[in-house]
């Protein structure tokens, strides 16, 4: 594997934040010609698929097909240009949608962007905070479910324009939308439903045929041409466009700079910008932060181990952030890494980041080139595109192997991340997953944490008195374990003079597990027992050093040997006896 693919994170100082970390390392690493058309090619491949799908989730999220081509554009490059991972490619994502639709539903086109820009912000935040690393904290079982969830919402929303229904408005929650598609079947055009059978079939079919070239150009664009010929040549064949949806279509421009809170609010009128708006749209700019690192991040893993590299995540969430800070301000929408693409990024031979920002460049060529073309394209194919999005995304395969081998508190989490993602939010799932499984680790470690009587320790050669006990502690006394650890002490029978407890398999303790230790020595030393610690870690004698314990040394002897709280138990012993 090429040296540019290895960290660089190491070399990276705490503060300020250093940009562009990855593409720094690939041009140091020696940047040569080849390298230049290998990039140049994956970003051509790279564009083509992201053409459409940016037009498509643009779409699904409720606003015009331009604001993700924007999206692509700007924040795409700007992002590959100073993050941390050499070959992750960002833009509009399937992930997104949940979050985006209902917010241009209830803020309109100026609301949804400025949440964006206000997410980016929050994202600068993170990632110079050095909050990068905590993504291995979220569990597969809430990542899994949430993302499958995530996939029956956007499949179930492209329903609409696959069958080509009428609905006068879409409810606000799931169950709700579901309701009105239902009751809009009657309304199926079946000039929509054969072009999205059409497209879906080649998407799926094309694949087996050659991977050379992306199966959405080949789907959507022969889904167009035959479109329009059945519209010229059968009676009655008409299908939606995007032109037809959309009343001026995609214009034939670059990115114009745009002020995000002039543009228009759900009445059709620009935003007024005050704190009341702000302060409304701070749970979905977080929102959209969350799922953004969450996703990136992922996405990142997933890349380092496709190239066997490695990324810096803190300043990924930096260029993230600030991606989504610079596209605002264009039209675009919330971006992130998207893994599908990144994964065709490496598939085809993408070197450096300057493979993501030919993409970039190629999708705004495709604006100022193909506008005309683009917007003949049939919203029903757009759905099917999204569809074949969703299936991928859902990985029903690893949901499916989860559900049969996970353990049983892990399936509980997926199916409860899973079915609150599709009945209310991603934000509610990932919250209530996460807080499940910090509460489930609690007990585990619980359960790994215990004292127990040790009738000879091997240290103590001599053998241990009658009057004198040891008990070897093992595991981190944490809130969630101290309590049933100490209670063993609880249990101590009479005539002992001495306690040792052997410490040197707790590798911390928290202020729980301090508190739990102070009541259990000041028991047994209530008792006239003397207790001594021994085997003490470095972590836990910072603690005990620091804590009021020192007020206990009429009955307390801490060491961080045990060979040395051995020799004190026994002098204890016998001054006592």
């Amino acid at each position: 594997m090429p040296r540019r693919y290895e960290a660089q994170s190491g070399a990276i100082p705490s503060f300020p934040m250093r940009l562009g970390t990855a593409l720094r390392s690939a041009l140091r690493h020696g940047y040569t010609t080849r390298d230049l058309r290998s990039d140049l090619l994956a970003g051509i491949v790279v564009g083509i698929v992201a053409l459409p799908l940016s037009m498509a989730l643009a779409v699904a999220s409720g606003v015009a097909p331009q604001h993700g081509l924007y999206t692509a554009i700007m924040a795409g490059g700007v992002i590959a240009a100073l993050g941390g991972s050499m070959v992750q490619v960002s833009g509009p994502t399937a992930a997104f949608v949940v979050l985006l639709a209902p917010i241009s539903a209830r803020f309109g086109l100026g609301g949804l962007i400025l949440a964006g820009l206000m997410a980016g912000i929050l994202l600068v935040i993170m990632g110079a905070a050095r909050l990068g690393g905590l993504i291995q904290f979220v569990p597969y079982p809430v990542t899994t479910g949430f993302t499958a969830g995530i996939a029956v919402v956007i499949a179930t929303l492209q329903l609409k324009d696959f069958f080509g229904l009428t609905v006068a408005k879409m409810p606000d929650h799931y169950l709700g939308k579901v309701g009105a598609l239902a009751a809009a079947l009657p309304t199926v055009r079946w000039p929509d439903l054969a072009i999205g059978l059409f497209t879906l079939a080649v998407l799926i079919l094309w694949p087996r045929v050659t991977r050379k070239i992306p199966g959405p150009l080949i789907g959507l664009g022969l889904a167009g041409i035959l479109a329009a010929v059945l519209g010229r040549f059968v009676p009655g064949f008409e299908v939606a466009t995007i032109l037809s949806r959309f009343q001026d279509g995609i214009p034939q421009l670059p990115p114009q700079p745009v002020l995000p809170w002039t543009l228009p609010g759900p009445d059709g009128r620009p935003l007024v910008l005050s704190f009341e708006l702000i302060r409304e749209l701070i749970p979905s700019a977080f929102a959209i932060a969350m799922l953004g690192a969450i996703e990136s991040l992922l996405s990142a893993v997933v890349a380092d181990g496709m190239t066997g590299g490695s990324h810096d995540p803190d300043a990924e969430l930096v260029a993230q952030g600030v991606g989504n800070i610079v596209a605002p301000f264009f039209g675009g929408i919330a971006a992130t890494g998207a893994l599908a693409r990144t994964a065709t990024n490496i598939r085809s031979g993408a070197r450096s980041p300057l493979a993501a920002i030919f993409h970039s460049l190629f999708v705004l060529a495709a604006v100022l080139l193909l506008a005309p073309v683009l917007n003949h394209l049939p919203m029903a194919s757009l759905a099917a595109l999204l569809l074949i999005v969703a299936w991928n995304m859902s990985e029903v395969k690893h949901f499916a192997h989860a559900l049969r081998v996970a353990p049983r508190s892990d399936v509980l989490i997926l199916l409860t991340c899973f079915g609150l993602t599709v009945i209310f939010d991603m934000v509610v799932s990932v919250t209530v997953g996460v807080l499940l499984a910090a509460l489930l680790f609690m007990r585990r470690m619980a359960e790994v944490s215990n004292v127990r009587l040790v009738s000879q320790h091997p240290i103590a050669k001599e053998g241990v008195p009658k009057d004198v006990l040891i008990y070897e502690v093992a595991g981190p006394l944490f809130f969630g374990a101290a309590q049933k650890a100490m209670s063993a002490l609880q249990r101590v029978p009479t005539g002992i003079k001495v306690v040792v407890l052997d410490l040197a398999s707790v590798p911390v303790i928290d202020a729980t597990g301090l508190v739990s230790l102070e009541s259990a020595v000041s028991r047994l030393g209530q008792l006239g027992i003397f207790v001594v610690l021994g085997g003490v870690q470095e972590q836990p004698l910072r603690v005990l050093a620091k804590s009021g314990l020192h007020g206990h040394r009429d009955h307390l002897s801490v060491h961080p040997g045990m060979e040395e709280a051995l020799a004190v138990a026994r002098e204890v012993r016998e001054r006592t006896s």
